[in-house]
This record gives structure tokens, sequence and C-alpha cells, in this order.
């Protein structure tokens, strides 16, 4: 009796329909243990490892390295004995055959153009003698701890060259290079290769990434929402006499603004909540997500936990660390997928009013403006020169009202401008 098991498209998180095999950790005709990563795989917002089901000789390959299949399909087969290797080449190439799955030449072809991703985010220029394994994706391969390790030692994946499988990156390579970075003559190298802008292939059409298809469906749903909007002026003398304050400690306009939200919504629990068809979900916690455009685009909502419980000072620590993982996607599902409130702040760009789009599953999004001089009238009845920000709040219409969200605003505005010290307590 044969023994050949399917390896399968794994759902990794809740809205995921399809995934991008990243790279395969094995070969064909490698030996497979159960509980050891065979792949990674790109879902919507992450790369992750996969682990095997089962142990056996990795007989037959169907899904690539930079192709995508959809969640359940089969990828892979494990042949579990040595006489059943020949069928479970079979059974691949039958389902290469029957509907070959492959990267769009298009989508190749601007990978191939677009500069591979840096540890920090940003972006380098390929190069043919570059040391760093990457997939076909334009991605360094690198296990998580090897990641994590060389954010620790900055070290910069490029300069790694993979010993494991297939070229794949691993902790010890990370430390190999540490030791040689810390020799006198090496200390001249290069922290990091030189910034490019990606180039753009003007008058050609660049295929979504697995990141903006999921921005795709998540917008699309939204459109079936009744929605309203309601917008509020909020003085800033107080927040950024605050923010100057606490600045050089490590604090962040985000945390300020978060940990703000999360103390008002205490007060109003109905603007945490959201609809289901059964009624109003009353959120168990208040988790704040932020709204972050990532540089190859698209954009992802990194989630601070139980905001209204944590320090200032910690909650900005754990937006740094969410930002910079966010930005190497290594962030796990439950790390942007369980916000129960969302901020989408444009200040920095010197917008003064825009409108969010409600995320699915939420009942709010606050949108936040820049602080700007304002001309406005004093309670005395004179006029003068003061910052304020413009923040409107878009809200689903069946669980929320007017009078909700206005009182909501109301009482965030009053602790950012007369009680905004108690955030830093």
């Amino acid at each position: 009796m044969s023994a050949i098991q399917e390896v399968t498209m794994p759902a990794l998180s809740s809205t995921m329909e399809t995934g991008k095999v990243v790279s395969w950790a094995k070969a064909e005709g490698d030996r497979v243990e159960k509980g050891e990563t065979i792949l990674v795989v790109e879902s919507d917002k992450a790369d992750m490892d996969v682990e095997s089901f089962y142990s056996g000789t990795l007989a037959g390959i169907v899904v690539e390295a930079g192709a995508s299949a959809a969640v359940g399909s089969a990828i892979a087969f494990i042949a579990e004995s040595t006489d059943d290797i020949a069928e479970a080449k079979a059974k691949a190439e039958a389902l290469r055959s029957a509907a070959p799955v492959a990267a769009p030449a298009a989508a190749a072809e601007a990978v191939a153009a677009k500069p591979a991703s840096q540890g920090n985010g940003k972006s380098r220029p390929s190069s043919p003698t570059s040391a760093t394994p990457a997939s076909p994706s334009g991605r360094t391969i690198a296990s998580p701890r090897a990641k994590r390790l060389a954010r620790e030692l900055n070290i910069n994946l490029a300069n790694v060259r993979g010993s494991g499988p297939n070229g794949r990156i691993v902790a010890a390579d990370v430390e190999a290079v540490a030791k040689t970075a810390a020799r006198p003559e090496a200390m001249t190298a290069p922290a990091t290769a030189p910034e490019t802008i990606p180039p753009v292939a003007l008058g050609e059409v660049a295929p979504f990434t697995t990141l903006q298809q999921a921005v795709v469906r998540n917008m699309t749903a939204s459109l079936s929402i009744p929605t309203f909007h309601v917008g509020y002026a909020i003085a800033t003398d107080a927040l950024n006499r605050l923010y100057a304050r606490v600045k050089p400690k490590g604090v962040t306009v985000t945390a300020l603004l978060a940990k703000a939200v999360a103390m008002t919504l205490e007060k109003h629990p109905l603007l945490n909540a959201s609809y289901t068809e059964e009624g109003v979900h009353y959120k168990a916690n208040i988790n704040i997500a932020v709204a972050v455009a990532m540089e190859d685009g698209g954009l992802i909502t990194p989630v601070l936990q139980n905001a209204n419980h944590v320090d200032l000072y910690e909650l900005s620590r754990q937006w740094k660390d969410l930002v910079d993982r966010a930005r190497r996607k290594q962030l796990q599902p439950e790390e942007y997928s369980s916000g129960s409130f969302t901020i989408s702040n444009l200040g920095m760009f010197g917008v003064s009013l825009f409108d969010a789009i409600l995320p699915p599953g939420q009942g709010s999004i606050l949108a936040i403006g820049g602080s700007q001089p304002t001309v406005v009238a004093t309670s005395e009845g004179a006029i003068a020169v003061k910052p304020q920000m413009q923040v409107n709040i878009t809200c689903d219409h069946r669980v929320i009202y007017g009078a909700n969200a206005a009182a909501f605003l109301k009482d965030l505005a009053a602790l950012l401008e007369t009680q905004v010290e108690t955030l830093a307590m």
C-alpha cells in the first residue's frame, strides 16, 4: 500500500485565499522530518515558515518558488518510503501538466528588475555578485532566528552567505559574519548598501503584490457597509508640549495618539464594538491598529494590544518593534489582524483633513490630520493663532450613531487639550 502524503497550501490567516511560495527549504529528493521547515510562504501580509506534518522524501514539487496557489491546493508530495517516490513524482508532474502554476512573465520581469529588500525595509540594488540567496520574489531567504539575530547584531543580510538548504541563511551564518565584522580590518566596510529608488516601467501594468491584493479585497468588502463621518478640531498646544518633553525618552506621536484613543474608548465601548449578524460585538480588549504604508505597495495595520493598559513608554517601544518587523514582513497574523479600532495618520505629510475607509470587522476608524497654526476665536472674544489638528471618524452606522461618535470625539479632545499629562503617568 502506497504512503504518499499531500502537502497543501496552508491558510496562514483568516482572510488568506491564496499564498505565494517564497522559497523551498528542501529540494526534490531531500529527506524531510516531521516538524521540520520545508518552505516559506507569503501570506497576505507576512512571510512564514511552514513545517511538514510528515516524514519521508520530498518527491515532487508542484508549485515552484515565486508561484502562487489557492489555500488547500496541493503544492508538493512526500513519499514516506522509497518505493513510493516514483508514484509521488508522477502525481506532481500530472498536477503541473494539468494546471501549471507559475508567476506571470510580466511579474517575474518586474521582480527581476526590482531591488531586493534589505533588513531595514528599504531597497538596495541587486548585484550578480551578492552573496545573499534570494527567492524569485526578490526576498532574502533566511530563517526567522537568523533574521532576529541579524537585527540584534545590526548585520545586513545582503552580506551573509547562506549555508542552509538552497542557500538559506541560518543563525550560524549571521554569527560568522558578526565575528568577522568585529575584526579591526572589517570596521571600514559599509554597514548597508546604497539606497536607490526602485525603477518603474512607465506605460506598463505592474501586477499587484500579495499584500496589495489583500488590501483590494478588504476595501471592496468595506463598500457594502453603511458608514458616516464626523469631524472635530482639536487644539494641540498641550499635546505639543508633552511630546517635546517625552520625545527624548523615545516616545512617538503614534504612541501618544494611540494611548489617548485607547483611554477614551474605555468610556465609549460602543466605538470599540463591531457589527455581527447576531448583534453588537463588544470587544473584550482595546487593540489599536495603526495604518502603515509599505514601501513596495499596499498598507498594513500593526496592532498595539491592550493599549489602554500599557504605559506610554512601553507602547512606544512596542510600536517601533512592530513597524520594523512589519516592513520585514515578519509579523504574526494576530499582530496585524486583531485590531478593534484603527488610526490612520497622514499629518506627517502635511495633510490637514481626509476620510478613512472602515476596515472589515471593526466599527470605527479615526483619520488624523496634521497640527497646523489656525486662526481661532478665544473665549474672551479675541482672535488668536493656535495649533489645531483636524480628526475625522468613520463609523459603521448599523452599530454606531452620530451622537455616539460626537461624544467620543468630544471626550478625546478634552483629554488631549486639558488632561494630556495623564498619558505619561
